[in-house]
């Protein structure tokens, strides 16, 4: 009961719930299961279409293209951030690899069961959940803007000859 209560308390404290009362947010727990992940361990990867939605509460994740054989990270999944959205909804297959890159990762799992029983018995969180869901790959896409226009720069310099 305290491990809910704490994870109701950093819940509440993140964008995902900041229009939620404590009382939802303790809802939405009861949807969800934690899940720890050791250092290096695949949380989620390519070619599965995902059959859940993932919550850090603890730790940080990497997000890995292969390229022949050869991880490249591209991105990472920060304390109180949403992973594992874009084929959850479009139930595509997953085109990187999450894999767990703190010593001992927390992360929230919402099944996909348990999400439509959500949506049917608590509309008002689900549509919270897919507001973060927006937010979260809005922030993802940003900051592979931010690196592909560094690199780019980096290659090609300001564009003036």
């Amino acid at each position: 009961m305290d491990e809910q209560i704490d994870l109701a308390h950093f819940l509440n404290q993140q964008y995902l719930c900041e229009s939620l009362t404590i009382k939802e947010v303790r809802i939405l727990l009861d949807y969800m299961q934690l899940v720890e992940v050791k250092e290096g361990e695949v949380i989620a990867d390519i070619g599965e279409v995902s059959e859940a939605l993932y919550f850090m509460v603890k730790g940080e994740a990497a997000l890995f293209y292969d390229n022949n054989g050869k991880e490249t990270e591209v991105g990472r999944i920060q304390l109180g951030e949403l992973m594992g959205e874009m084929s959850f909804f479009d139930r595509q297959p997953r085109s990187v690899r999450m894999r767990a890159i703190s010593a001992e990762a927390q992360l929230l799992r919402l099944p996909r069961p348990m999400y439509l029983r959500l949506r049917v018995e608590h509309p008002y969180i689900a549509v919270n959940l897919l507001e973060h869901a927006i937010v979260s790959l809005d922030h993802l896409l940003r900051r592979v803007s931010k690196d592909v226009a560094t690199f780019s720069h980096y290659l090609y310099g300001s564009g003036k000859r």
